[in-house]
């Protein structure tokens, strides 16, 4: 089970990696609604997703002999693109 500290150990890893990104409101969907909704701006984060965080922090959790085996995602999208990046930054390929 993920706990508290698993988090923050998680934000730790990410801080100065990850981009802050914002939060934002809108009164048309709030009225559409009818209560406040909040929208986190991902698509300014690295990569153009979220994805990037998980990518990030698992990859870099890795040892260094699991680093020079290089990674690898099965997937395409946005996913893959946060693996790439993940794995520049960690200094192995993917």
């Amino acid at each position: 089970m993920i706990g508290i500290e698993d988090v923050q150990a998680a934000a730790a890893r990410l801080e100065g990696v990850a981009n802050r990104t914002s939060v934002l409101r809108s009164r048309t969907l709030d009225g559409l609604a009818g209560t406040e909704v909040h929208l986190k701006a991902e698509v300014f984060q690295r990569g153009g997703a979220f994805k990037f965080r998980g990518a990030y922090n698992r990859i870099s959790r890795l040892t260094a002999e699991q680093l020079r085996q290089g990674v690898a995602a099965y997937s395409s999208g946005n996913h893959a693109q946060a693996v790439a990046l993940a794995a520049r930054l960690s200094g192995t390929s993917a």
